[in-house]
C-alpha cells in the first residue's frame, strides 16, 4: 500500500507546472518590448498532439517602438509548403506585465516576465485546412543571451494539449 501511495504522490507531483517567479534574479533579464525592437529572425516547427512535426517555418520580424510606448511587431511567416502569413502585434508593457493584440488573437494577450523568462498567454482563432479553431496558447520564452531566445508554446483545446510550437529567435546585429 505504501508503494502505491508513493507512486501516486510522485505522479501527482510530476503534473505540476512551473511557476514564472522561479526565474526571478536570473540573467540576462528578458524584456519582451526591448528584445523585439528592430530586426529579428526566427525558425520554428509545429508538432501535433503525438509529437509529429506537421509544419516548419521561418519568421522575419520588425519591431518599432511608438511614442506612446507600444511596440508594433510585424511578423512575416513563410511555411515549408510555401504558404505565407502576416501578423501584426501591438504590445504594451504595464505594471502587471504585458498586454497585446493582433487580428487573429481573441481579446487581449497577457504576459509577464521574471528573470530570463516570459510567459505569454492568449486565445487564437487558428486556421487548419480551411477550418477555424479557437485554441489557447501558453507561450514560454527564455532568453539565452543578448541576441538569442527560445520559445516553447503549448496549444490547447478544451484544456487538452493538441500541439506545440517551438521557435528559436535571433536578433540582427
Amino acid at each position: 500500500m505504501k508503494i502505491v501511495l508513493l507512486t501516486l504522490s510522485l505522479l501527482l507531483a510530476s503534473c505540476g507546472s512551473v511557476n514564472l517567479q522561479e526565474y526571478n534574479g536570473e540573467n540576462p533579464t528578458f524584456s519582451l518590448v526591448d528584445f523585439f525592437q528592430g530586426e529579428t529572425k526566427a525558425w520554428g516547427i509545429v508538432q501535433d498532439y503525438s509529437g509529429k512535426v506537421t509544419r516548419r517555418f521561418t519568421v522575419s520580424m520588425t519591431g518599432i517602438m511608438q511614442e506612446d510606448g507600444r511596440l508594433v511587431l510585424d511578423e512575416h511567416f513563410l511555411y515549408d509548403d510555401g504558404q505565407k502569413q502576416f501578423r501584426q502585434w501591438t504590445i504594451k508593457a504595464t505594471d502587471q506585465g504585458y498586454v497585446g493584440r493582433a487580428a487573429d488573437i481573441v481579446g487581449i494577450a497577457q504576459g509577464a516576465e521574471h528573470g530570463f523568462a516570459v510567459q505569454w498567454q492568449y486565445d487564437m482563432d487558428l486556421t487548419v485546412d480551411g477550418d477555424v479553431y479557437r485554441v489557447a496558447f501558453d507561450d514560454w520564452m527564455f532568453r539565452l543571451d543578448q541576441r538569442r531566445a527560445f520559445n516553447k508554446a503549448k496549444i490547447k483545446k478544451w484544456g487538452l494539449t493538441v500541439g506545440e510550437v517551438t521557435l528559436f529567435f535571433e536578433k540582427k546585429h
